[in-house]
Order: structure tokens, then sequence, then C-alpha cells
């Protein structure tokens, strides 16, 4: 019987679930239909499965296109070789879906293609922060996972996978003395008390796609676990990753040379089993594990500035006024003179008290 494919989760899983399923259409079935149940627009980066994949939402998706087929919800997090951290995320997709006789499937490629509206948009984004920063390279920092909360002046995450606050203004402070520093992030960062002033484009109402062609067009990506690294993978952008909770063999890319993994958690986190059972002992031991020591704040700046070497130019604030954009699913961006851009704003930051 043919098969139907149900996508679902946060955008970096969804996202490592293509290459397989390109294999899949283009090698056993291409009439194989997938149902995006979230983050429908990162398949428009694949022209390959322009023909396969619908909203859960489409019209008579189920009469029409799922009646005759047998519905298959690959889920990565309750495989074997996943969570005893032999594979990762784009070759569990691969063993659940290709069936792959080898016990251990080489890492499928991505074919990424972003629209052009997309890419013009982002090479002028970074074009006008380097500009107005006064810098030459551009540095995308993405601070928080999917599990990061806003709780009054505190951005707190339980599951491990984000930076501590007080860690990316620190961060922030470093890299912007040497590189224009975009923060990828929906979070609205606190403002702290102080007079500091610190040098970071806050990009507003982006989606995926823009920032996805913003990370190509950027120099580098520092990030956690998260939709973000997955991109720099994908694109073949140096990175450098920090883990906390997570295992790197599951959630990123030990073996991408271009790679750098700063690993917290490294002897010390217990696996969490997500989707399988929730012990809420296992998420409390490991919810410090994102907490920088001083070698790895250290080991972070090292790895950036030994790629892309430092700025002898001075730093530089600004408020653009730039009018806002909508956030759809993937508005197109036209080309012309005034590119409407999102509004970017620099944070105004001090220390801020860890969690």
């Amino acid at each position: 019987m043919k098969k139907a494919f149900f996508l679902n989760g946060g955008s970096g899983r969804v996202f490592c679930a293509i290459p397989a399923l390109e294999h899949y259409v283009k090698n056993v079935d291409p009439t194989a239909i997938i149902v995006a149940e979230a983050w429908m627009e990162l398949f428009l980066t694949s022209p390959s499965l322009a023909n396969n994949v619908y909203p859960m939402n489409h019209k008579n998706i189920f009469e029409d296109k799922l009646l005759d087929r047998e519905i298959i919800s690959p889920e990565p997090y309750r495989l074997n070789a996943y969570f005893n951290q032999k594979v990762n995320l784009i070759q569990a997709f691969d063993m659940l879906i290709n069936e792959t006789t080898d016990e251990i499937p080489k890492s499928k490629e991505f074919n990424l293609n972003i629209g052009k509206g997309d890419q013009v948009f982002g090479y002028n984004f970074t074009n006008e922060i380097k500009s107005n920063l006064k810098k030459q390279k551009v540095v995308v920092f993405q601070p928080f996972g999917s599990g990061a909360k806003m709780q009054g002046n505190f951005i707190i995450d339980e599951t491990g996978r984000s930076f501590e606050l007080s860690d990316v203004m620190k961060i922030i402070e470093e890299l912007g003395k040497h590189y224009a520093v975009i923060l990828m992030t929906d979070l609205k960062i606190p403002p702290p008390p102080g007079n500091k002033q610190l040098s970071v484009a806050l990009p507003e109402n982006i989606n995926l796609l823009q920032w996805m062609a913003i990370i190509k067009a950027s120099d580098y990506f520092l990030g956690c676990d998260s939709v973000g690294q997955h991109f720099a993978n994908a694109l073949k952008k140096p990175a450098t990753v920090v883990i906390g909770a997570t295992f790197p063999e599951n959630i990123s890319y030990p073996n991408n040379k271009d790679f750098t993994i700063i690993d917290g958690g490294k002897g010390k986190r217990t696996y969490s089993p997500i989707r399988i059972s929730m012990d809420y002992f296992i998420e409390r031991s490991n919810e410090e594990l994102m907490v920088l020591s001083e070698d790895s704040f250290k080991r972070i700046i090292k790895s950036i500035t030994d790629k892309l070497g430092k700025s002898t130019q001075k730093n530089s604030t600004y408020s653009p006024t730039i009018p806002e954009t909508t956030n759809s699913c993937c508005p197109p961006v036209q080309v012309s003179n005034d590119l409407p851009f999102s509004k970017s704003i620099i944070a105004n930051s001090l220390e801020s008290k860890k969690v």
C-alpha cells in the first residue's frame, strides 16, 4: 500500500526529515503524500517535493489523498539507534522513512533552494547591519531553543537547551567588539538596569526562510540546540554550537569539519526520553548544563575569532527607522530600492542575573 508521511514537532526536526523524503519520492514512490502538520514553509526549499506536500487544512485532503494510503508518522525519538546516540536526526528519519538496510546510514545531503526574494532580503539585510555597525563581518547568534520562555524579566529554559541570559549579554558584548551581531530570537530581551550599551541587531517579524537567507549571507553562526544550527549545516556555514542537556551525536553534527561543538553537558547529563516518557527528575538534573564556565566562554569567542579574525574598527550603535513587515508563512519580498526590512533595534543591555 502506498504511504502518506505526517511530519510534526519543532522546525529543526521537520527540516531534518527533508533529505529522507526527497530520497523516498525519487527512488520509491514519486506519488508519496507528505502532510506538514507544522512548518509547511520549510518544504519550499525542496523543489523535488513541491507536488507531494500538503498542509493539514488542505481541502478534502483525507478523501482525495489519504483514504487509500497507509499513514506513517516517523518518530526519531522512539528509534533505538537515536536514543542510544548512534544517529542524528537526519539519519534517524532516513532509517524510518526509507527503511534503510545499513545499520547506520550516512547523513544525506540537503539540496536547498532558497527563493530569490529571500536571498535578496538576506543579502541586503546583513549588508545594512554591517554598514551601520561599521563592521566587516556578521555573526548570527541564536541563544534560545524552543523550550525557552519569558517569566517576568527572566528568560528560562527548563529543558537545558538555551543559553543563560547573562551569558548571552556577555557573549554579545565581546563579539560586538569585532563583528556585527544579529540575534536570532522571537523573545523580547528584557531591558536590564544600568547604562551600558551593547551593539546587536534584533530583527522582528522574520520568518524561517528569511532567517535561512540571513544565515546564508552571514559569515558565522553561533547557536544552541535549535533550528539555526541545522540551517548552518545545510548551508555549509561555519558554526559554533553549544550543547547542554541534549547529545551532540543526536541533535548536531560533530563530524562537520566546519562545526565547533562545545559540550557543557558531557559526562554530566542524563538522556531525556522525550516522546517516550516524561521524567521531571531528569529535566531538573539537566537544566543547569547550559551555564557557561569561563573556559567555555573563552572557547566560544576563540572559535569565532580564529575563523574570522578580529576587527580593528571601533564600535558603533544605531537605530534605523525601517518599516515592519508582517510575518505570514513566507511572504514575498519585493525587490526595490527600499526593501521592506523588518525593524532592527539595538539592545541597550547590562548584566542580568542567571536563572
